[in-house]
């Protein structure tokens, strides 16, 4: 945990008590911060006070006396209203800010000493930043991964005696940096720019804006040139003079790292390190992924054999294109995260030969967006909910059947691929070419059969480990 020292002796109120709201409160304490702490849920507020921590409504408060409101990033700040706890604090002329800000702060006290990484983006930005965070870790580097990932970014471990080699990474919502105004990274990396959130940040323009906040005021900015937003936020970061690297999953032209469909290559189109061969990184959105941490991991002194090696032995993410293994020549990747049209997209742009399971809790829109990928799909497995609105939507573009469940959908799509691909040339190790693929890339939420996506994507990778001649990728 890193100790948050700004307010020793101040009193400190905070709102939130999650996950993160938690750490919060106990990085305070240990810093010595006078805290009163509150949830609008009476056994989150129970469950801070059996562990120690001081809680108190805020609303009896004496906000005169207050420092600053600490507000978990899942509370709304300005839409589609301020918490109350926001305006209390507004009333008082009280900052609003969040863990990422203290963070930030803490860092920039204890003079910078130690590299830190910020990543934003609508999609990708967990994969980016796993990935950089595996890159310099098998680099040698001491890694601490977290923010929006994984661990609460306050959970991180603190500085080390050789802080040159230690760097933080950190994804970034823009939640979270809507919550951290003076935010200051060495290298922060925006990945792309599409409406999402609109709920909590009223517009396209403010959503943008803040996530452009990121890496406009961070040393070495690292900005995708693959959307209208991103583009002109990195035309904007150039004309203040501040170090910039562009990228793009594309090979277009401009960019200082792009990706022609097998290689990054660079700004005279050469290549640099090739990504054939590398299931984990398949996909021209892995193309801009891999970009953003090249980008990276060159600002930060790594070389592109390193970098190679990084790539080479990244696993992937769970339930995110995720590799699980092989019937004969045939792939099972999971993509259980795909809850949207939007989000299923990159999977199916990867492969050839498809055949997809989908379906869940509808979004709005079903999987319209996806139909210049419908070519792709050999046949269709419609499952829970959707299962009908789907069928109607793919009409007689492609063969589809109603499995209903995802047991039945894995165990046809299975015998339908083998019996169509099973006497196929040998399965390249990556590449959309020849791969015969079952997908479970649902482009829908899995509340109607399951609790969250993971526990789908856990049964489907149950459902294919039974199947007979299963051979696990690290098999």
């Amino acid at each position: 945990m890193i100790p948050v020292t700004l307010f020793e002796g101040q009193k400190v109120a905070l709102f939130g008590l999650g996950g993160s709201g938690l750490i919060t409160a106990r990085a305070l304490q240990a810093g010595g911060a006078e805290l009163v702490a509150f949830d609008d849920n009476p056994a989150s507020v129970k469950k801070a006070h059996q562990i120690g921590i001081p809680t108190g409504d805020l609303r009896k408060i004496d906000w005169d006396n207050c420092q600053a409101l600490i507000l978990a990033p899942g509370v709304p700040l300005t839409h589609p209203q301020p918490h109350w706890s926001v305006d209390l604090a507004a009333r008082a002329g009280v900052e609003v800010i969040g863990d990422i800000e203290l963070f930030s702060r803490m860092m920039q006290k204890q003079g910078r000493t130690a590299p830190f990484v910020a990543i934003t983006g609508t999609n990708g930005k967990s994969t980016t930043t796993a990935l950089i965070s595996h890159v310099l870790s098998s680099a040698g580097r001491d890694v601490q991964m977290g923010g929006n990932i994984g661990r609460a970014v306050l959970d991180l471990d603190p500085l080390s005696d050789d802080p040159a080699n230690q760097v933080y990474v950190v994804e970034c919502s823009s939640y979270q940096i809507d919550l951290a105004p003076s935010l200051q990274a060495h290298v922060g990396v925006l990945l792309n720019i599409t409406p999402d959130h609109l709920e909590r940040h009223g517009t396209i323009e403010n959503y943008a804006a803040i996530k452009q906040r990121l890496v406009a005021a961070s040393d070495i900015a690292v900005v995708s040139v693959d959307d209208d937003f991103c583009r002109q936020a990195a035309n904007s970061i150039e004309h203040n003079s501040t170090p910039l690297l562009r990228i793009s999953g594309t090979p277009v032209s401009g960019s200082d790292i792009g990706f022609d469909g097998s290689d990054l290559i660079n700004e005279a189109r050469e290549p640099v390190i090739s990504l054939t061969g590398l299931g984990s990184l398949r996909g021209q959105h892995n193309g801009q992924n891999a970009a953003a941490c090249l980008a990276v991991c060159q600002s930060l002194g790594v070389s592109n054999e390193q970098v190679l090696s990084g790539f080479s032995s990244f696993p992937g993410l769970a339930h995110r294109m995720e590799q699980v293994g092989t019937v004969g020549n045939v792939l099972f990747i999971n993509d259980s995260k795909a809850t949207n049209a939007e989000a299923a997209a990159p999977a199916l742009s990867s492969f050839d030969k498809v055949h997809w399971i989908a379906g869940g809790l509808a979004k709005d829109g079903g999987i319209e967006a996806l139909a210049p990928h419908f070519s792709r799909i050999e046949k269709a497995y419609l499952i829970g909910e959707a299962a009908a609105t789907f069928a109607a939507q793919l009409g007689d573009t492609i063969p589809y059947e109603i499995a209903g469940t995802l047991q039945q959908a894995v165990n046809h799509a299975a015998k339908d691929a083998g019996m169509k691909f099973g006497d196929a040339s040998p399965m390249p190790e990556s590449g959309a070419g020849s791969v015969a693929v079952v997908l479970l890339s649902p482009a829908a939420a899995s509340f109607d059969q399951y609790a969250n996506f993971e526990i789908r994507g856990d049964a489907f990778k149950k459902a294919v480990s039974a199947l007979e001649g299963f051979k696990g990728i690290e098999d």
